[in-house]
C-alpha cells in the first residue's frame, strides 16, 4: 500500500468517527437512514394510524351486501334461495357433442391403425 491510500483511508475513519462523536453528544443532526425505518419507529407509526379496520358488524353488512350481490347476478332473490338452486343447476359434459367424440375417435383409430401399419 502506498502513503496516499493510507492517509485517505485515515482521513474517511476519521470523518465516520467525527460523526458519530457529533450524533453522541447532540451537536450534529443523525444522518438519515435510506431504506426501511427501524422496528420502532415503524411500531410507532402504526400506533398513529388507528380506526381504520372494519368492525365486526361492517365486515357482517360488507358480506350480507355481497352475497345479495352475487344472488342478484344469478338472477336469485335471496342468499338462502342462492345455495338451493346452485345445486339443482344441471352439469355440463366436457362441452363437445356426441358427434365430434365420434369423429376424434375414428380419427385416432385410423392414425393409429397407420402407425402399427408402418411399424410391421
Amino acid at each position: 500500500m502506498d502513503v496516499q491510500n493510507i492517509i485517505a483511508e485515515l482521513k474517511g475513519e476519521l470523518a465516520r468517527i467525527g460523526v458519530v462523536i457529533g450524533v453522541l453528544e447532540g451537536d450534529a443532526p443523525a444522518i438519515k437512514r435510506v431504506g426501511r425505518p427501524p422496528a420502532s419507529a415503524l411500531s410507532k407509526a402504526q400506533a398513529q394510524r388507528r380506526g381504520r379496520g372494519l368492525t365486526p358488524a361492517g365486515r357482517r353488512k360488507l358480506s350480507e351486501a355481497m352475497k345479495q350481490r352475487w344472488a342478484k347476478r344469478r338472477g336469485v332473490t335471496s342468499p338462502s334461495a342462492a345455495s338451493i338452486n346452485v345445486a339443482a343447476k344441471p352439469k355440463k359434459s366436457g362441452g363437445m357433442s356426441a358427434q365430434g367424440r365420434k369423429n376424434i375417435s375414428a380419427a385416432m383409430k385410423k392414425r393409429w391403425a397407420e402407425k402399427k401399419r408402418k411399424a410391421s
